[in-house]
């Protein structure tokens, strides 16, 4: 499987953005992780377009809780996308990036008063409240400043799309939104909509994540038109935007199919437009945030190999220099990948063995895994890792976290520097009373 702008070039070693794979990780060093910028571009512009040309009043947000840094905003910014953050860390990036705030959307269901605080200072877009203590916090926080805050409602319409249990947040039992089913919703829009500092322009959801069907989002596209129907009838509110969250699943394995960015787009602004027409409601500004489909199969991660162990009759472990501390997801929830050895791209399967990280836990990356005769200090690839890998990663067992490389046109750029082992001490203090006399 090869994705975006990989290619095996002639010296059968894969190439990402037109760098060399192997070069990268000798110039930069393992873990290692490559973002194409080329394949980001595209999809940007492919789910824009896809939108745009079918609902032209509509925004596409990327949902950096995926994959944030400086220069991914300056990316999003660029391609014309909004930003949907998800924490005050998140939205400080982007103000830090120069990303322009009026196009971002803050989340979260445990907001804090210096958050609110910051993204009034920030001139933040929309917050999207979760619950009524939030309404209530952001109320008092924008009285005391004389502001006016546009806010959104996140709702739970009661969708269980197929994904794992841990990625699915449209249910009713979520941490997530007020129910519609259960009134909560309607209260809380009704108490959003007492508050005079507060301006209530639209309503949230959204269902999970790594979603495959197309289903899930065309009912959930449906049940928030209904919903937005009752809110007219019942409290006299015009919702002016619906943001129906993000979702779209990417390729980890070769026989993965995720819909489309056509097909996504014409199930949903199909479902908006039917149902808007029949309960007469003027179609509203649609916002969509996807993150995942848009640097999930961007990012690889390099690594080399290094310990190869056999238990006979069993399994051969083949150890890698990373692990868990730099892709949570197979021991958060048993997440699958692929991954070929960069330096043997051509050679043919003669084994199957499991990547091991080097953690002290049962830290397995891939089980299985066909691979050609290999040995110590071989690349592995691991394909699809752009979402949620340095999103979630962190300094497990001391590793300090890895670097990130942005490949394009046959160069490579650091976009975020590897940690260095003093790094892993800058925020340690001993108190006085401990300190080594013959350190000090």
């Amino acid at each position: 499987m090869l994705l975006g702008t990989q290619r095996v070039n002639a010296r059968g070693h894969l190439e990402i953005g037109g760098c060399d794979t192997v070069e990268l990780a000798r110039e930069f060093g393992t873990p290692l992780y490559v973002m194409d910028e080329a394949c980001i571009r595209r999809i940007c512009r492919e789910l824009r377009a896809a939108y745009e040309k079918r609902y032209p009043n509509s925004l596409m947000l990327f949902a950096s809780k995926a994959l944030m840094n400086l220069a991914l905003c300056r990316l999003m910014e660029e391609e014309g996308m909004g930003l949907d953050l998800s924490s005050g860390g998140e939205a400080f990036t982007a103000q830090k990036a120069g990303f322009p705030m009026e196009r971002t959307y803050l989340h979260g269901n445990n907001k804090t008063a210096w958050e609110l605080e910051m993204a009034l200072d920030a001139g933040i877009g929309r917050i999207v409240l979760d619950n009524e203590r939030e309404m209530a916090l952001l109320q008092e926080v924008a009285a005391r400043r004389g502001a006016t805050q546009d806010v959104l409602l996140r709702v739970t319409p009661g969708i269980k799309p197929q994904t794992h249990s841990y990625i699915q947040t449209g249910q009713i039992d979520s941490k997530f939104g007020l129910g519609i089913s259960t009134g909560c919703a309607l209260r809380g829009l009704r108490t959003a909509m007492s508050l005079p500092n507060l301006r209530l322009v639209g309503l949230h959801c959204h269902i999970g994540s790594n979603i495959m069907g197309l289903d899930s989002f065309e009912m959930a596209a449906r049940m928030m038109i209904r919903f937005a129907a009752q809110v007219r009838d019942e409290l006299g509110l015009q919702i002016e935007e619906l943001d129906l969250g993000g979702g779209i699943g990417v390729r980890y394995k070769s026989d993965d199919q995720p819909p489309s960015p056509e097909d996504y787009a014409e199930v949903v602004v199909n479902g908006v437009k039917e149902e808007a027409t029949k309960f007469g409601l003027p179609f509203p500004r649609l916002l969509q945030e996807p993150g995942r489909a848009i640097v999930g199969e961007a990012g690889t991660t390099l690594y080399t190999i290094g310990t190869i162990k056999d238990v006979p009759g069993i399994r051969r472990f083949i150890s890698v220099d990373g692990g868990m501390s730099d892709n949570p997801r197979p021991a958060l929830y048993e997440a699958k990948y692929e991954a070929l050895v960069a330096n043997k791209a051509t050679e043919p399967f003669t084994q199957k063995a499991t990547i091991a990280g080097k953690h002290c836990e049962c830290d397995n990356l891939i089980f299985d895994l066909p691979l050609p005769e290999v040995e110590s200090g071989d690349i592995l690839a691991v394909q699809t890792t752009g979402a949620y890998n340095y999103s979630m990663s962190s300094n497990y067992n001391r590793f300090a976290r890895p670097a990130m490389v942005l490949v394009n046109d046959g160069t490579a750029e650091i976009i975020v520097a590897r940690e260095t082992l003093e790094d892993l001490l800058a925020h340690d203090r001993i108190p006085a009373r401990l300190r080594c006399k013959v350190c000090a």
